[in-house]
């Protein structure tokens, strides 16, 4: 397995991890001002994008994975993160139907990397 094959998920978990406090962190500072709470999301999201941007060329370019791959392995690496931040940060309840909307998505995945010949 090269770099090119297990680089793009690692990095790629970082970004969203980094991604999903920039986007939903402020969720649990109601008394931010918004103007406070969009230039530190954006700030965070600059970070996001260290990770995000290396992940997909090294991926792409190292010929491991297509555009399409990357793309639904990174929706799939976004709803996991956003689960355990859900139900860890904002205190939410994990409920049946995200599973179920999940598992869709482990099925995208499958079918993303079938072969096509």
């Amino acid at each position: 397995m090269t770099p090119s094959h297990f680089l793009p998920p690692l990095l790629l978990i970082g970004s969203n991890i980094v991604m999903t406090f920039a986007w939903y962190g402020h969720l649990k500072r109601p008394g931010w001002a918004m103007w406070m709470a969009i230039l530190i999301s954006w700030g965070m999201a600059f970070f996001e994008y260290c990770l995000a941007v290396p992940a997909n060329r090294i991926g792409y370019e190292g010929g491991a994975y297509s555009g399409q791959q990357l793309k639904v392995m990174q929706e799939v690496i976004t709803l996991s993160v956003f689960a355990g931040f859900s139900v860890l940060v904002l205190g939410e309840p994990l409920r049946w139907t995200y599973v179920a909307a999940m598992g869709c998505l482990v099925a995208a995945v499958v079918f993303i990397f079938l072969p096509v010949d």
